[in-house]
């Protein structure tokens, strides 16, 4: 009987490449459609204490989902390898049922049900890395993951819009019904994401070796590296802020960009998008030096925060259109994401060779950068309720772009100066 597990770990790296991605960029992507294709829906006049309803339901499972991430620093941290499989779709399971009861219980009661849904859903994403970190091929493999929630985004409101436009589905129940299409091919791809087998001597030569860390682990870790991490961390919110206002908010700023009955343009733009990213970002497996990469992935950090900011005055001054810049703007901001969530933190690792893991650090990052993302929403409703969608969006891309340039300078050159021993 063929042994798919023993014939990955003998395989050419081409074959186990191409196999990982596949297994990791299907079973993200499924992942997807259980939390995002809401945000297709606009939920037009409806308001609860004072808040557009989208809003509420936007911050309820943007809460749930930050809980996760807390929840996940330790849990996604510390879990066993042989639990992951069952883990994740324990996860999905749960958030599934949420989508059940959103549709049976009446607004504004069902906001409730966005937090219990965001909740499981933060820790998927871990759960998935754990398959492909400390590996020499990491870096292709967390490419394909984080392509896959490019992609998926823009492709699950899509299909919500769809349902929502051709099939007159209720804002109400369109979620769930996604989410049933999506169940038989995540379980389908976790089965082949369980059957990749762990890194190799040769891997952990390179990478060094990936455990479980412990609370102390985990302090001792964060001590070593304190101002340096709270500096990536800093980074890292406004790019979680961006483009979570980004995807949440899409239908409405597409909407006064005049591509309000266009479903298409979501998947349009975050497939170009991903595809463009997932070929710069795959390029680093190319890399074996690990401080170079590290250095190249700051760079590209810097060009991607450049690139929001100069996308946006040319669209602006109507050098771009409204499409070629959402694209711009898109893989200005999904470089410097996807570079965080594992390739950042993998090489880091490395660098300093470090034992441990990289689930920690992402969800580190990932549970401050969304309690910023419910804080900016929340001050967009009270605080800047009259500024239209797109002004907001304009504005927050200046922000990002100016404050993310300096705090990736700083990131550097601390981190220089510690390979370089100048501090301890």
């Amino acid at each position: 009987m063929f042994n798919i597990r023993q014939w990955l770990s003998q395989t050419h790296a081409f074959y186990f490449s191409l196999y990982g991605m596949i297994a990791a960029f299907g079973t993200y992507f499924c992942a997807f459609a259980f939390r995002k294709p809401f945000t297709s829906a606009t939920f037009d006049n409806l308001v609860w204490v004072g808040i557009h309803y989208k809003t509420v339901l936007v911050v309820a499972q943007v809460l749930g989902y930050m809980l996760s991430k807390f929840i996940g620093i330790k849990i996604v941290a510390e879990m066993q390898a042989g639990r992951r499989a069952w883990g994740l779709l324990a996860m999905i399971g749960i958030s599934q049922i949420a989508w059940v009861f959103f549709g049976f219980v009446p607004a504004p009661y069902n906001f409730v049900f966005l937090i219990l849904n965001g909740l499981p859903l933060g820790m998927v994403f871990g759960l998935v890395l754990g398959f492909l970190e400390g590996r020499r091929l990491t870096e292709i493999l967390s490419a394909a993951l984080c392509a896959s929630f490019i992609m998926s985004s823009g492709v699950v409101r899509s299909i919500g819009a769809y349902l929502l436009q051709d099939w007159q589905v209720s804002e109400w129940w369109m979620p769930f019904w996604v989410g049933l299409i999506f169940i038989p091919p995540i379980l389908f791809f976790t089965w082949l994401l369980n059957q990749i087998p762990p890194p190799s001597a040769a891997d952990e030569l390179l990478r060094t070796r990936r455990e479980p860390m412990s609370g102390k682990a985990r302090w001792e870790f964060f001590k070593r590296f304190a101002l340096g991490l709270v500096l990536l961390v800093l980074t890292y919110i406004l790019l979680t802020i961006y483009r979570d206002f980004r995807e949440n908010f899409g239908a409405e700023i597409w909407k006064e960009l005049g591509f309000g009955n266009k479903p298409e343009v979501f998947a349009q733009t975050e497939i170009s998008v991903g595809f463009l990213v997932l070929f710069f970002m795959g390029l680093f497996v190319f890399l074996k030096n690990n401080w170079l990469a590290f250095t190249i992935q700051h760079v590209l950090v810097l060009v991607g925060m450049l690139s929001v900011g100069l996308s946006t005055w040319l669209f602006g001054e109507n050098y771009l259109s409204p499409l070629a810049w959402m694209v711009s703007v898109g893989v200005g901001l999904y470089v410097p994401y996807v570079i965080f969530n594992g390739m950042l933190f993998e090489r880091l690792i490395a660098v300093f060779r470090q034992v441990g893991n990289i689930g920690f650090l992402i969800y580190l990052a990932d549970s401050f950068g969304y309690l910023g993302s419910i804080g900016v929403m929340l001050y967009k409703d009270f605080g800047q309720g009259a500024m239209r969608w797109l002004d907001f969006f304009v504005l927050a891309s200046y922000w990002v772009s100016g404050l993310g340039i300096l705090l990736t300078v700083a990131s550097f050159v601390y981190f220089y100066r510690k390979k370089k021993g100048i501090f301890s």
